[in-house]
């Protein structure tokens, strides 16, 4: 049965922050909260870990995944980024924002999309998220918290625990979170002289970003 790791939102303890860095060291898969809605999370160079990941969530390899970065430097190892799209990525983050981009070959290329060679990444400004990634020390692999066969994501610590209880090691709860996904922008047209395209609103506003 998975563990409630009760971290306080705004302050959250160090103690239990390591507490779930240590899970997902061992190779384990979380349920955390985001600025954006609750998210699957593992770590990203543990294949059994990622495939389990896919497995809880229903998607196959051209489902595009998500890492989890720190900050626009920890982005720009694992994405190519050219400085139009480093322009925009400043306004996007930190924040409700999904971007997909170019992989590097940095990113293990089970990750990518088979066809593309692209990834989703962001830059999360939830702080209980933010302590997790800077514990971890580096991305993390992870998509948003919906249920095979189902539509919208799960919000509450308790109905995760209801519905998955039995198959993740443990749900971090910090409280109430957000009601809606992140807004998603492909920029990977941005290198040829194209524009970024909006693939999906969701939290974040498009209008930060121009679109």
């Amino acid at each position: 049965m998975a563990s409630l790791i009760d971290i306080h939102p705004v302050n959250p303890q160090a103690r239990n922050v390591k507490q779930a860095v240590a899970l997902l060291a061992r190779g384990e898969v979380l349920a955390a909260p985001t600025d954006s809605g609750y998210a699957l999370m593992c770590h990203l160079d543990d294949k059994a870990a990622s495939d389990r990941l896919r497995q809880l969530r229903g998607v196959d390899d051209k489902h595009h995944l998500t890492l989890l970065c720190r900050d626009l430097s920890e982005l720009s190892h694992y994405a190519r980024v050219d400085n139009r799209q480093y322009r925009l990525l400043k306004q996007g983050t930190p924040g409700p924002f999904t971007f997909i981009l170019e992989a590097t070959k940095e990113l293990p290329r089970r990750l990518s999309h088979p066809s593309r060679k692209t990834i989703g990444l962001r830059v999360p400004a939830h702080a209980v998220l933010q302590a997790i990634l800077e514990e971890h020390g580096s991305a993390l692999l992870s998509t948003t918290l919906i249920l095979p066969g189902e539509d919208a994501p799960l919000y509450e610590a308790d109905e995760i625990e209801t519905a998955l209880g039995r198959q993740l090691a443990a749900i971090v709860d910090a409280g109430p979170c957000a009601h809606m996904p992140t807004t998603v922008v492909d920029l990977t047209g941005m290198d040829k002289g194209g524009d970024a395209v909006l693939v999906r609103e969701g939290a974040g506003d498009p209008a930060v970003l121009g679109l």
